[in-house]
């Protein structure tokens, strides 16, 4: 399969020898090579390839101007240090799908595109889905041009630099109105479809999720010769609002974490003015959500109070629940069903295939489904799994214009945004299908 050949390619671009991750940040030399290798996968297959307003990357098979379009596809560029499958499965996976169906001999009655959307993680700028955020309208191009990484370079220089024109950001709804509709396929990031013994599944809606800007102001003292009890000490505040948030997040069996602080004046031998740490919250629902950032900082507030210290706390982004096309998912439920289904009848019980051989297990697992993931039936009465997921994605941003679904491959560990992110070369192979499968009942029916 050619999933093996293209995987093999990507896999050395942008990886830190030292942490074996990966740092695919925008408007970076790793980026432009990733950029490079979409270019190329799309000229060898004979594709029509441009990048939009925005710097996306589109490969067609068809005439895009016919309209109805179905796109599929995901991102390159990484988190610091991150996994080689969030992003590079669904862009890897897209361009073998469509060698798969070639090879079937499909025939399609509707266009096609592989595409690459830019900066979907945010590593540089601080900002996740930069490029389908601007083609949907999210971001205007005078909010971009504001953005800046860690260096004070702005994205325009960024851009420029790597060859690319800043001026002509802004919304692209003439493409969006030329898709009818949009699927995606990542690595799952999480465990239920481990916890399930499923290869393969489909999404149901992003968690509503945020993230917060926690401000605890103290006073800088010598570390050595103030006494604890003339201290005001913002660090002792943070740290106990860190367990509150376990803790609420448990509660609401949600999650909220603190990933990032900045502490001043940051000296060994000094007691902190200030303590600023950024809190990510995300729950199943609006109420959970909710219910977890108030605890949180209602614990907050109180610890500060206790120890003397002032305390701000600032929403910096919210995206609300987003429920994917409900249409588009029973359609691939019932596409992979039906695939589930004529594999089945063609296959005995002593030549089980991969994929059957995990529905099996799913079927002697069930009690172990876990309560985020739940089980649509198609018509032949074929459970396929159905689960939420914590995580953003393009299909997230562009899902309030065009129908958008996603498919995810098990993570037999759940690890994600690390160099241990993980999917077996078996659950990869039943990615590309399932992909094929549904881009054969939406393209070629």
């Amino acid at each position: 399969m050619t999933f093996h050949r293209m995987w093999a390619e990507l896999l050395p671009v942008g990886r830190n020898p030292a942490s074996g991750g990966y740092r695919r940040y925008a408007w970076t030399g790793a980026d432009t090579d990733c950029r490079a290798w979409f270019r190329d996968q799309a000229e060898a297959r004979g594709l029509a390839y441009e990048e939009d307003r925005n710097a996306n990357q589109w490969a067609w098979l068809g005439d895009p101007a016919a309209g109805n379009a179905v796109v599929t596809g995901s991102h390159l560029d990484s988190v610091p240090d991150g996994g080689a499958f969030d992003g590079p499965l669904g862009v890897v996976s897209a361009f073998a799908a469509l060698d798969e169906l070639r090879a079937r001999g499909a025939r399609f009655t509707r266009p096609l595109a592989v595409v690459n959307f830019g900066d979907e993680e945010g590593a540089r700028f601080g900002l996740a889905c930069v490029g389908s955020r601007l083609t949907a309208g999210h971001l205007t191009r005078e909010q971009a041009h504001r953005l800046t990484d860690g260096d004070g370079i702005t994205l325009p220089r960024a851009m420029a630099a790597a060859g690319h024109d800043p001026d002509t950001l802004g919304p692209d709804p003439e493409r969006l109105d030329r898709i009818g509709a949009y699927v995606e396929l990542h690595v799952e990031q999480g465990r239920a479809l481990d916890l399930s013994g499923d290869p393969v599944g489909i999404a149901s809606a992003i968690w509503p999720h945020g993230r917060w800007r926690y401000d605890f102001r103290g006073e800088a003292n010598h570390a050595g010769t103030t006494r604890l009890a003339d201290r005001r000490d913002p660090m002792l505040p943070y740290a106990e609002t860190v367990l509150a948030a376990r803790r609420e997040a448990g509660l609401a069996r949600a999650v909220a974490t603190f990933g990032k602080v900045a502490v001043e004046p940051n000296g060994v031998n000094a007691v902190p003015s200030l303590v600023r740490g950024w809190l990510d919250s995300r729950a199943a629902d609006q109420e959970s959500l909710d219910a977890v950032v108030t605890g949180i900082e209602k614990a907050a507030r109180e610890y500060a109070e206790a120890h003397g210290v002032d305390l701000t706390v600032a929403r910096e982004s919210f995206t609300p629940v987003v429920e994917f096309d409900h249409a588009l998912r029973d359609e691939l439920t019932r596409i992979l069903g039906d695939r589930t289904a004529t594999s089945s009848t063609a296959t005995s019980s002593t030549a089980t295939s991969g994929t059957e051989t995990s529905r099996t297990a799913a079927s002697s697992t069930a009690a172990r489904r876990p309560a985020s993931s739940r089980t649509a039936v198609n018509p032949a009465g074929l459970k396929v799994p159905v689960l939420g997921t914590g995580a953003g994605h393009d299909a997230g941003i562009l899902a309030a214009r065009i129908p958008t679904a996603m498919l995810f491959v098990r993570n037999p560990t759940g690890v994600s945004h690390s160099p241990a992110e993980s999917a077996t070369e078996d659950d990869c192979v039943a990615g590309v299908r399932a992909l094929a499968d549904v881009l054969e009942g939406l393209a070629c029916p």
